[in-house]
């Protein structure tokens, strides 16, 4: 039976991350994602503010005490939900099992992917360089035989870097571990487990059985065993998905069409390779569509055979838009979106055609842009339909090709 490969892949400081990139003003400052006032919470911190000892769930009002100087900006959850789907696709790309903790971390067993991907530290690069050519974004990569071993890998050579725990090295990283990072020892049972004597995994792994029992109960053999790196815990991926979809708010209104239809191809183009990053068909195709008093209309049809092709996908979807275009003319846009539903496994809606002699040209054209881009990530290719759209005495030679993953 093939050991299990594992990954934990944990963004580093996300929501700081994600406005750095968004504000390039803010890079290199100490930064602090919290609400304000005397009850604000810090939600996160770049690494600039960590060394002065500022870190999550701290009052904002301790932060700024500790580093006076701090930028300190309100969180946007919808936005940095926005791009965590973007992290997840990549994800997904890799492995169907996947299993998410939070926005910005997650779990991947990888163990069936090594036979057609390389092996699980070749994987975990893979990973790290989609996100980074597609968000412009870091992340940490655990990799270890189970989950417990994983996620203490993810954060030993952060940020931006891997950690692989195996049998060569395991004792030695272990050993001198705090205890409370073992998951079941929480604040309230740390003091009468540090009365005993037992501060590292060294200690609890070579700990009298009878001090176990008195501070675990039944516990006691399992916790042993985690800190000698033992995890059965399988990954579960998240639960059966009844739509898949993506969706762009603005940064300004846009009332031209052209534009208007060039944003709506790349959520097209984004929702069709989450499908088949899922194996999933979809048999209802939906837009939606904000105006900029933020009334909000969906758009819906049904397809008269599930797909996942970009192509089919995509002509409904322009289709629903222009319709509801055409009886407005003119209007502002803040948001536009696109959905699928009615979902199913892709291998299964493929029962109904065994005998078809050959593949659509379209899914041939899917297949080959999704290969490229789970090896490259996906600013090195895209639809000729994504490129923005031409003014008058400009052409899409002219400079370079800004990405449109």
């Amino acid at each position: 039976m093939k050991p299990r490969a594992i990954l934990h892949v944990d963004m580093d400081a996300f929501y700081a991350s994600v406005e750095e990139r968004d504000r390039p003003e803010l890079r290199g400052k100490p930064l602090i994602v919290g609400g304000a006032g005397g009850r604000g919470v810090v939600a996160a911190a770049n690494y600039a503010v960590r060394r002065f000892g500022v870190h999550s769930a701290m009052p904002v009002r301790e932060a700024l005490r500790l580093c006076p100087h701090a930028v300190c900006v309100r969180p946007r959850m919808a936005r940095y939900r926005e791009v965590s789907e973007q992290v997840f696709d990549v994800f997904h790309g890799f492995t169907p099992l996947v299993e998410g903790l939070s926005l910005d971390e997650a779990f991947l067993d990888v163990t069936a992917s090594q036979d057609l991907l390389g092996d699980a530290t070749i994987i975990a690069e893979g990973i790290r360089r989609q996100i980074r050519g597609i968000c412009g974004l870091t992340a940490s990569v655990g990799i270890a035989p189970n989950k417990l071993l994983a996620k203490i890998a993810s954060d030993i050579n952060k940020p931006d870097g891997i950690c692989r725990i195996d049998a060569g090295n395991l004792v030695q990283i272990l050993d001198p571990l705090p205890v409370q990072r073992l998951p079941g020892i929480g604040p309230k049972s740390l003091p009468a487990v540090l009365a005993a004597g037992i501060r590292t995994f060294a200690d609890l792994r070579t700990a009298d059985q009878a001090v176990l029992h008195a501070l675990f109960g039944d516990r006691c053999r399992s916790m042993r065993a985690m800190a000698c790196g033992v995890d059965e815990r399988p990954v579960e991926p998240d639960r059966e998905e009844r739509s898949i979809s993506a969706e762009l708010t603005f940064e300004q209104d846009i009332r031209d069409v052209r534009e208007l239809r060039c944003e709506l191809l790349r959520l097209i183009d984004r929702t069709a390779a989450r499908l088949r990053a899922r194996a999933l068909v979809a048999g209802r195709v939906t837009v939606k569509i904000r105006r900029r008093d933020f009334t909000t209309e969906t758009r819906q049809r049904s397809l008269g055979a599930a797909t996942q092709e970009t192509a089919v996908i995509g002509a409904i979807a322009m289709s629903l838009l222009d319709d509801w275009l055409r009886g407005e003319p003119g209007v502002a846009l803040r948001l536009l979106g696109v959905g699928t539903g009615d979902l199913a496994g892709a291998a299964i809606a493929r029962q109904g055609d065994l005998f078809a002699q050959n593949p659509q040209k379209g899914s041939l054209i899917d297949a080959a842009v999704d290969g490229i881009r789970r090896r490259f990530g996906s600013a090195i290719v895209t639809r000729a339909s994504l490129l923005p759209p031409v003014r008058d005495g400009q052409s899409h030679r002219t400079g370079p090709q800004r990405n449109t993953g």
